[in-house]
């Protein structure tokens, strides 16, 4: 997959142009059995960050609790329940366990499985299933929260969201008042990182 597969106005090709999205995009994906978790969000009663931290290196795009791996849930009831408390926050999906993200330019790639574009619209996520293996195995696979390193692939902005990071999910709110958006099937079954890696490694590098 290359260049040839996306055309000049930068979409992911095979996507329709507007999308009908879910009339509860967080609810439906909780259902899915995927956990949530409350996020910053752009604050409602002024300029900056809905977390208050003076100078937050993060604005609008950040789990709202430190112990957010731990506080996530699947649960509809604790949804509705943070969403009574705190109705302007933004969620966040903690990756790794139940299931990873690979993140990509936008020119990059093609639909499977569920796809979603950040809010700024210079980035896509592609919820894939947990990567394979367990415990020693894993640290053999790039780390969560950085690119992929040079020495390992040649591609660039290309990163695959797994044990102790997090993605927002749509409708996420970004300081600019755009929002995330689903821009491939959200209900697709989840595909194996592994059968994507090496397609969207590939355009990440043309």
């Amino acid at each position: 997959m290359g260049a040839d597969r996306t055309n000049t106005r930068g979409r992911l090709a095979g996507l329709r142009r507007r999308r009908e999205q879910p009339a509860d995009p967080v609810a439906d994906f909780v259902a899915r059995g995927l956990p949530v978790v409350p996020a910053a969000a752009p604050s409602s009663t002024g300029p900056g960050c809905s977390c208050t931290r003076i100078g937050c290196p993060n604005p609008g795009a950040h789990p709202l609790s430190r112990g957010w791996r731990k506080e996530a849930s699947a649960d509809p009831a604790q949804l509705e329940r943070w969403r009574s408390r705190i109705p302007e926050a933004n969620y966040a999906t903690p990756t790794g366990e139940t299931h990873d993200v690979l993140e990509v330019p936008a020119p990059a790639g093609a639909p499977v499985g569920p796809v979603a574009r950040t809010a700024h619209g210079d980035r896509y996520l592609f919820f894939t299933t947990a990567r394979p293996g367990d415990g020693a195995e894993l640290d053999e696979w790039w780390t969560s929260d950085l690119d992929a390193r040079p020495e390992e692939t040649e591609t660039t902005g290309l990163r695959w969201h797994t044990r102790g990071s997090y993605v927002l999910i749509p409708p996420a709110r970004a300081m600019n008042g755009a929002t995330a958006r689903w821009v491939h099937d959200p209900a697709a079954v989840l595909p194996d990182p592994l059968r994507l890696l090496g397609a969207l490694a590939d355009a990440c590098g043309d």
